[in-house]
């Protein structure tokens, strides 16, 4: 099976720029930018990566977070990433950035943005990997703090797909920021968001109700609610799982437990992505890789995954005919 994923088409949906700064390159942005971290190794960085929850995971990403300061850092961070993608036969990425971490440390708008784009629009002339720009708000910072970053980014709308919300999820429910979502929708932005991680199912409900979002970023605790798992899979909302992540955050003890698979079988638009890999061991094969070792699933099954996230993307109509093209080309000579 692991020939038959690596050469599988596949699609990102859920998946922070921020959060593929691997050690390597966390030690080369801090050395150029004179930039102090509390490690000596790689290796050491790697040893800390032992979380116990989400907000253990954030304490460390907002650390390494700090030697990001110039254009060209951003754009290196996104280069790295999209060769990954393009090894890994990832043809689409929709990537989630968190301009907060960043301006709060001093560092202007224009300078996150302009980085991560001018990677992305590199890599679809030299790679031929196609992208979307998610604007991510932190949620553990406050509804004002939002749509001062909101306002900070319509110069640059033209840039960004759609906005989401990201961060702590316990103590702060998607209705904190519904204003923020309407003033996105009211300027033809799509929007998503964090949802049934850590946080209850009641938590996916308000995301669809209140921030009239097109998928919900984790979801998996849908499962909590009978009635809310029918509807989810009769509208198909999309739900973009991170499998590795989950693990990673004790959401699920081990993969053996994590339900995607019988979320998949129940039909629910349900996507494989690696959310952070650097920290959470794994990009996109890795995550398909660990499903696969986990539980019995097929061919067709497999590659359902990728057949959800291309429904689930925010590209054309046309696009998502050529990709599914691809897949089930794929499949047919893959047998």
């Amino acid at each position: 099976m692991q020939k038959f994923i690596q050469k599988l088409p596949k699609i990102e949906l859920h998946l922070h720029i921020e959060g593929t700064l691997e050690p390597e390159l966390m030690f080369e942005l801090a050395k150029r930018n004179q930039v102090e971290i509390p490690y000596s190794t790689p290796e050491e960085v790697k040893n800390a990566y032992q979380f116990t929850d989400l907000q253990s995971f954030l304490d460390i990403y907002y650390q390494g977070a700090n030697v990001l300061l110039h254009e060209q850092d951003f754009f290196d961070l996104t280069w790295a990433y999209l060769q990954h993608c393009h090894e890994e036969n990832v043809i689409h990425t929709e990537i989630f950035f968190d301009p907060q971490t960043h301006t709060s440390r001093g560092i202007p708008f224009k300078t996150v943005i302009q980085g991560i784009s001018r990677a992305l629009e590199q890599a679809r002339t030299e790679l031929g990997i196609s992208s979307q720009l998610i604007m991510c708000f932190l949620r553990h910072l406050s509804e004002e703090d939002a749509i001062e970053t909101f306002n900070q980014a319509l110069p640059y709308k033209t840039l960004i797909a759609g906005v989401g919300l990201d961060s702590s999820e316990q103590g702060h429910p998607p209705e904190k920021f519904s204003k923020v979502f309407a003033m996105a929708r009211n300027e033809g932005l799509l929007t998503v968001a964090h949802a049934g991680e850590e946080g209850p199912a009641e938590n996916i409900i308000t995301a669809i109700n209140d921030l009239g979002v097109s998928r919900v970023d984790h979801g998996v605790r849908c499962v909590e609610d009978k009635k809310l798992v029918r509807q989810l899979a009769e509208t198909r909302m999309p739900l973009t799982v991170c499998p590795l992540s989950n693990i990673k955050l004790c959401v699920f003890e081990n993969m053996q437990q994590h339900n995607i698979t019988d979320l998949l079988k129940k039909g629910l638009c349900v996507t494989i992505n690696s959310d952070d890999p650097a920290y959470f061991g794994g990009y996109m094969n890795a995550n398909f890789m660990a499903v696969a070792g986990a539980h019995e699933l097929n061919k067709n099954e497999l590659a359902q995954f990728t057949l959800n996230a291309i429904e689930a993307s925010f590209i054309t109509e046309e696009e998502k005919d050529a990709m599914t093209k691809l897949v089930l080309d794929y499949l047919a000579t893959a047998h």
